[in-house]
């Protein structure tokens, strides 16, 4: 067997680190482009969780309105109620010269 000489180790050495280099080097390259992917990734979700929220609360403000939409038809048909009221009543005042006080029922004290 022939005689390991120490250029020889030294090359080994040599080669061995190296390649230890390359490696440290792709590994850093490869972390760091995963890093960035993180930080693209988690801005997305960051913007998608933004509008998400803007979603919720306008949604919260559609189910108000169709209460609003319910009580205004109810406020509608009340109003429609009171017109032949206030119809009569104009009616009425412009034909008294007693008015107010046939309503109310007070004299007004002279």
């Amino acid at each position: 067997m022939d005689a390991v000489t120490s250029e020889t180790v030294q090359r080994i050495w040599i080669v061995t680190l190296v390649i230890y280099a390359v490696v440290v080097l792709v590994v850093a390259t490869l972390l760091t482009l995963i890093l960035r992917a993180a930080k693209h990734i988690c801005d997305g979700v960051s913007a998608i969780w933004t509008a998400g929220q803007q979603v919720a609360n306008n949604t919260i403000h559609i189910a108000l309105l169709d209460t609003t939409i319910h009580i205004a038809g109810d406020i509608l048909e009340c109003a429609k109620g009171i017109i032949p009221s206030t119809a009569a009543l104009k009616s009425h005042a412009e034909r008294c010269v007693e008015c107010p006080t046939c309503v109310t029922g007070h004299e007004n004290s002279r």
